[in-house]
């Protein structure tokens, strides 16, 4: 990936100093404001590259439309609800979180949650305290034995899964993406929700919060339980349903609850924190020295590295970006911007551009079809409307301009470089052009059917002209640009002279009017790369 610049950073809550500090030590300046309402951000956030957050800054789109230089939001703990990712992506931003930073504070906390349900520590050690000693009113269960269902097996899961089979008890669990192999061998059997619900003693919840997670645990859910079960959420408040929960635990349907996370917060339930069975906490999975730490150093490393173009970790809307981390994805990245370019100038009449195609070529590019299809986008549809393309934001862009985009790889072919096919309809007409990298340059190899004699360097000013061959085309074609100030300086005729085909002149600075050379030919474009 080429490197982006961050310059200034915004934190905008409280963040270990090591965040700051590693920062400033690879040339960002930072500024803390702490506790700024929604309009103090909005007006703060004008002249920042970065913005660093936990969970109480809510960057919605009205704050990133505010934004006009940020390129990174980075937040220093597990998941992004607090940040409007599609408003982010469709300005080119990247979202950023520290996906393991708080992982074994947030297994610790479940753990303890699940320690303090079975004997009821919390109740009657407040009971200790008001002056009582009654030991028949707090008796508890052994977890020895018993089985624990884990929803969401990433690496929170994952650890409270082995912490809690040191105790004896069975580990159950669901998760839609961990493969139940990779589950099986750290003592976890998978399967569905459904079969899951009834065999649990307690449930513990790890997910991320999105439609799909919403209500996970509702009255319908809680049914299929056994009677009596207890549940955790130390992931995300909403994921289970909080009147649903009230109920099963009035009914007894739900032995216990414990709550580290509220759907609002600080919670308005109070029906729900101030049950006898419910024990509560004010959010404090990330809440130790030693999480806060990691996280806030390691959202500064994430983004030193991002800046210096080394990798990019925790990034949520660019998986595009994985594997453009060498100076051959630099040059790929430059060719496909180029060669959309290209043919953008070639259709800059032609509206509206309805389909793309772009197929790469060659064992060396297996794994660049993805940043060559939004590098292909970027130069295609730069500077159409107002629109600012990068390789986050492109795909979305085609989307809502109702581009078709096409992406296909093939093997070599005995071609000796990797190639990039690139064909476009604009107005109901095809064009095409492919290119390649040689000598760690871009070159443009081929336009609408005109293989060029020797490949055409896509750098500098560019004059591509269409005409039938005769040998007084140049000479007519230099005079003319000698007529108005501009230089020769390269020449790339087709192979095939006959018929109607493409030529490419450099140039040393574009034409202030193309009319006057198309009198000479039969169609004429230009692009400064």
């Amino acid at each position: 990936m080429a490197p982006i610049s961050i310059k200034t950073v915004l934190i905008s809550e409280s963040v270990d100093p090591r965040c700051r500090r590693i920062l400033e030590e690879n040339g960002i300046r930072v500024t803390e404001k702490q506790n700024m309402r929604k309009d103090e951000l909005i007006a703060e956030i004008k002249e920042y590259d970065g913005l660093v957050v936990r969970s109480a800054t809510k960057v919605t789109a009205d704050v990133i439309d505010a934004a006009d230089n940020l390129k990174i939001i980075g937040r220093a703990g597990t998941g992004v609800d607090n940040v409007d990712v599609d408003a982010a992506t469709s300005k080119g931003i990247i979202v950023m979180n520290t996906p393991s930073g708080n992982t074994l504070s947030a297994a610790e906390l479940t753990c303890a949650l699940l320690l303090s349900l079975s004997r009821n520590v919390p109740q009657a050690a407040m009971s200790m305290k008001q002056g009582n000693w009654d030991r028949k009113k707090f008796m508890g269960t052994e977890l020895y034995g018993k089985v624990l269902g884990i929803v969401g097996l990433g690496r929170i899961g994952k650890e409270v899964a082995s912490r809690m089979q040191s105790f004896g008890v069975k580990t159950i669990g669901y998760d839609p993406i961990t493969p139940p192999e990779v589950t099986a061998s750290w003592g976890v059997e998978q399967m569905p929700l459904e079969q899951l619900w009834p065999q649990c003693d307690y449930i513990t919840v790890h997910t991320p919060l999105m439609a799909s997670t919403v209500g996970l645990l509702n009255d319908e859910s809680f049914a299929k339980c056994k009677k009596g079960v207890k549940v955790v959420n130390c992931a995300r408040g909403g994921i289970i349903d909080e009147d649903a929960l009230l109920r099963a635990l009035e009914s007894g349907q739900c032995g216990g609850a414990g709550l580290d996370v509220f759907v609002e917060e600080p919670p308005m339930n109070h029906s729900l924190v101030g049950h006898p069975n419910v024990i509560c906490c004010p959010h404090l999975g990330a809440s130790t020295k030693e999480a806060q730490a990691r996280c806030g150093e390691d959202i500064a490393l994430q983004i030193v590295d991002m800046v210096k173009g080394k990798n990019l970790v925790g990034a949520v809307n660019a998986q595009v970006l994985a594997n453009t981390f060498s100076l051959e994805s630099h040059q790929l990245i430059k060719l496909g911007e180029a060669i959309g370019a290209v043919l953008k100038s070639c259709t800059s009449s032609q509206k509206p551009l309805t389909q793309v195609r772009i197929t790469t070529q060659g064992d060396c590019m297996k794994t660049s079809t993805g940043y060559m299809t939004s590098a292909v986008l970027v130069g295609l549809l730069n500077h159409e409307s107002g629109c600012c393309p990068n390789l986050i934001n492109v795909l979305s862009l085609a989307k809502e301009t109702a581009i078709t985009v096409e992406q296909h790889h093939s093997g070599s072919d005995g071609a000796p470089h990797g190639l990039c096919k690139v064909e476009i309809v604009a107005s109901g007409s095809s064009y095409k052009a492919s290119g390649s990298v040689q000598g760690g340059l871009p070159v443009l190899l081929e336009l609408n059917d005109s293989v060029f004699r020797q490949p055409v360097s896509l750098k500098g000013n560019l004059l591509f002209f269409r005409a039938s061959g005769s040998p007084q085309l140049l000479s007519s074609v230099a005079g003319l640009l000698a007529t108005e100030g501009v230089e020769v300086e390269s020449f790339s005729a087709p192979l095939d002279r006959s018929g109607d085909l493409w030529y490419c002149v450099g140039v040393s600075s574009l034409l202030q009017n193309l009319s006057a050379l198309k009198s000479l030919v039969n169609d004429a474009a230009q692009v400064t790369l």
